[in-house]
């Protein structure tokens, strides 16, 4: 099967929950209400799941969590970029920051599964309770303009941070899994990939903002291109194999995630110009993420 056939379900529903959200009659609260039971119920059973029960030898995994943040690290640096490329106001700018080196979690985990199955999963759920941190300080760090802010709690409070941590202790102290709590957090995990893709659909806009062509260019250029090529450069220097290589490369392919915008909007910086790179990003990269994987081969 071809990359771009193997990816094609997954943004499938993208677009089937962006036809929902415009032509179902759901109350005004449904969609938020489906991304936060995502957000904060099955997406982290998943990847507690995923991190409980790998055979995962985290020692082994350096290489692979190192070409994570290296290509995490050079995201930032070229967003940085952006302001004296697109000469934006300092608010907008600091709410576009983020666009280049988030990362939506909800696609990159049903892409590692479809590629790499439950070895791939882990993989990934390692890298996620790496990353997610590091994209939230940066982020924060910009937006925060000064006011005082609670980063080291809200990231204690994570729930995919939590769930990571819970997951590998459990694996790394081979606590029992009880026969029922098993099957209960397995029907939670097998719930996360369909509504969480259904989310990304329904949270997609594409109006409501004057962002400038070369800002919404630079930093989508910087997420959907100079992101995933630098991720394969890392992969080479550091030595991993095909599967890693993949799953790295997966990771940085993926679009921008929709919590940027929450986060935009809680800290006061205007929102529009966020949804606007989040969603014409998630549209680029039903092209540019097969593309990648099949460079990443």
């Amino acid at each position: 099967m071809s990359v771009a056939l193997l990816v094609l379900p997954d943004f499938l529903l993208i677009a089937f929950g962006a036809l929902l959200a415009r032509r179902a009659n759901f109350a005004a609260g449904f969609w938020p209400g489906v991304e936060r039971l995502v957000y904060f119920v099955l997406f982290p059973a998943l990847l507690f799941r995923a991190l409980a029960t790998a055979p995962l030898a985290v020692s082994d995994a350096v290489p692979f969590v190192a070409t994570g943040v290296a290509f995490t690290i050079g995201g930032i640096a070229l967003s940085a970029l952006g302001q004296p490329v697109c000469k934006l106001p300092r608010d907008v700018f600091a709410a576009c920051f983020q666009c280049a080196f988030r990362f939506n979690t909800y696609i990159a985990i049903a892409v590692a599964g479809r590629i790499a199955g439950e070895a791939g999963l882990a993989l990934l759920s390692l890298l996620i309770g790496v990353l997610v941190p590091l994209v939230n300080v940066a982020a924060v760090a910009v937006l925060a303009r000064g006011r005082p802010t609670h980063v080291g709690r809200e990231l204690a409070r994570n729930p995919l941070v939590l769930a990571c941590a819970a997951g590998l202790a459990w694996n790394a102290l081979s606590l029992p899994r009880p026969a029922v709590a098993v099957r209960v957090i397995e029907l939670l995990a097998a719930a996360a990939l369909p509504l969480g893709l259904l989310a990304v659909g329904a949270g997609l806009r594409v109006r409501g903002t004057d962002l400038p062509p070369r800002a919404i260019a630079w930093w989508n250029g910087v997420k959907l291109l100079a992101l995933p090529g630098l991720a394969l450069m890392f992969a080479k220097l550091f030595g991993l194999d095909a599967m890693e290589t993949r799953i790295a490369v997966a990771m940085a392919a993926v679009p921008t995630a929709t919590s940027a915008y929450v986060l935009a909007v809680q800290m006061r910086a205007p929102g529009a110009p966020v949804a606007l790179l989040i969603s014409t990003g998630t549209i680029a990269a039903a092209v540019t993420l097969p593309m990648w994987l099949a460079l990443a081969g």
